[in-house]
């Protein structure tokens, strides 16, 4: 069934200082708005926490990226952002031109903390970001975005809003990520969870999120990238032999654990792995982006995307030895083709 724009009318319920000077240099706030789970459980009240900043009065972006993204996606008011490569003055997202808007991930934290789990949500679904990053739009006084820019999960929430509020955004640009998680990738990330519960039934739930991130990194990254990175020879150490890969996911793994919890970690895969949109519900005009080397995201599903997109739709792949992370890695490849699909005379 056809979802129809009118069908989701968010309510807000502002804190007071909520309308802080979204005109300044930097706006990081956070207001409180009614939602209903896509995936059941009754309206609740979420937290919506945000950041704004760029050019005052200028076209509004949305930037998204994966699950450990953060709202700040370029460095603004003392804050570094995930993304600075690719937003920022004169970069290909240009605060000079444009304004950007980057919500964080709600999570099961962010709902009423007056309810039971079970009540609050069963679980959160990409189009439950999608209407809250509509309800931030509203309460803002933004009628319309000139664009979504979404990366990974980021892209998978940018087709959940132009489906589900194409009235709100001129063009979503969508970078390794389609309209449904692929089966492969789905049970990769349920074994990731599963180490993340078997641990946490043992009392060690920190080492379970560092495995699992462990796993995570073989699918975010190219089969070329582990070979050069990881050409030495094993080495005798501590009893055993320890290879390149070891020293390198272990690094990786530590890192995670120090900035994301498991409960999160869970909510969000979970999330990801629920995201199933008709691509004939996809009614903004489309620019997506894939990578060759994605073992997360084929090429066959971006292919799918845009053959059935219910907008024009265009697909551009990149080569890249980075697979899936290459929106983070390859900016000089990926930075022309985003700031192509923000110019004006694109938009039609």
């Amino acid at each position: 069934m056809a979802f129809h724009a009118d069908a989701f009318i968010p309510e807000i319920e502002s804190r007071a200082d909520s309308h802080a000077s979204v005109s300044r240099g930097v706006d990081t706030d956070e207001c409180f708005v009614r939602l209903s789970p896509h995936h059941g459980g009754g309206a609740r009240t979420v937290r919506v926490r945000y950041a704004i900043y760029g050019a005052a009065g200028a076209p509004v972006i949305a930037v998204q990226g994966g699950i450990s993204a953060t709202r700040h996606a370029g460095a603004a008011h003392g804050n570094s952002g995930w993304w600075e490569t690719l937003v920022g003055a004169d970069r290909a997202i240009d605060t000079r031109r444009f304004r950007v808007l980057s919500i964080e991930w709600l999570d099961r934290a962010d709902f009423d903390a007056a309810s039971s789990i079970n009540e609050a949500t069963r679980a959160i679904g990409s189009e439950d970001q999608a209407d809250a990053l509509a309800a931030i739009l509203g309460e803002l006084g933004i009628r319309r975005l000139h664009a979504f820019v979404g990366a990974s999960y980021g892209a998978m929430v940018g087709v959940a809003f132009a489906a589900r509020h194409p009235e709100r955004v001129q063009r979503l640009v969508a970078i390794a990520g389609a309209h449904r998680a692929h089966p492969l990738a789905i049970a990769v990330r349920n074994l990731q969870r599963e180490i993340v519960r078997l641990a946490a039934r043992h009392d060690d739930v920190e080492a379970g999120l560092d495995l699992a991130r462990r796993l995570a990194m073989t699918t975010y990254r190219g089969e070329r990238e582990f070979a050069e990175r990881c050409a030495a020879k094993p080495e005798f150490r501590h009893d055993r032999y320890r290879f390149a890969e070891e020293d390198w996911l272990e690094a990786a793994g530590a890192s995670f654990v120090k900035r994301f919890s498991a409960e999160r970690f869970l909510a969000l895969s979970e999330s990801i792995d629920l995201h199933a949109i008709a691509p004939e519900d996809v009614r903004v005009p489309t620019t997506l982006i894939g990578i060759a080397s994605d073992r997360l995201v084929p090429l066959a599903d971006l292919c799918e995307l845009q053959r059935r997109c219910g907008a024009p739709a265009t697909l551009h792949v990149i080569d890249s030895r980075y697979g899936h992370d290459a929106f983070l890695k390859e900016p000089a490849q990926i930075g022309p083709l985003v700031s192509d699909a923000l110019d004006a005379r694109s938009l039609t």
